[in-house]
């Protein structure tokens, strides 16, 4: 069993961060994610947002690691459990993979508060449990598996701006728009009073 945390301060509120979160797939930093469904979502009596969702990721496992837990099959599913709760100010999300599970588990917990000291930051925590089982070299293989969750997880914050970046240039553009619609029945009240 191999265990890979990381912790990582975004530059924007949590508000912004819980809902680039939510629409992070898919993205160009990350094509392994090759589709979302949304399984279940609800928000229970307390008012917090769970959601339910299949992951389909096409992993870019090395030949080596492939040859020595004998899978030809690159495509795999993830299952994602994520709880916003907006009164705390929280979200978590854990996923687990579905596939290969005989061979390999892999167990993510993410979690987004604000900063302590800066509530227009986010912090995100991240640990991954990597266990593989029943093949000689386990240990190399979850150490390599370690790295490549390390990558992934520097590509998702990338991810992260991206989308980030995208929500903000689509707000704005339906500000701008809001504010064109204002201007034009003032200016058609405005032609016809002369």
């Amino acid at each position: 069993m191999k265990i890979w945390t990381s912790e990582h301060v975004f530059d924007h509120p949590w508000e912004t961060v819980t809902t680039a979160a939510m629409q992070k797939y898919p993205n160009p930093m990350n094509p392994s994610v090759v589709g979302v469904d949304v399984l279940d979502r609800h928000i229970d009596p307390s008012g917090k947002l769970h959601s339910h969702r299949l992951l389909s990721t096409e992993w870019g496992l090395p030949s080596i690691v492939k040859s020595l837990i004998g899978a030809a099959r690159t495509k795999t599913y993830v299952q994602e459990h994520s709880v916003v709760d907006p009164v705390e100010k929280t979200m978590e999300l854990k996923s687990t993979n579905i596939s290969f599970t005989n061979m390999v588990s892999v167990d993510e917990r993410l979690i987004y508060k604000p900063h302590p000291q800066d509530p227009e930051k986010t912090v995100l925590t991240q640990e991954a449990i990597i266990t593989v089982k029943g093949v000689s070299l386990s240990s190399y293989l979850e150490g390599l598996m370690a790295n490549t969750i390390s990558s992934n997880a520097n590509k998702g914050r990338e991810a992260m701006e991206w989308v980030i970046h995208k929500l903000n240039a689509e707000i704005e553009e339906l500000a701008a728009s809001a504010r064109g619609s204002r201007r034009t029945p003032m200016a058609a009240a405005a032609f016809v009073e002369k």
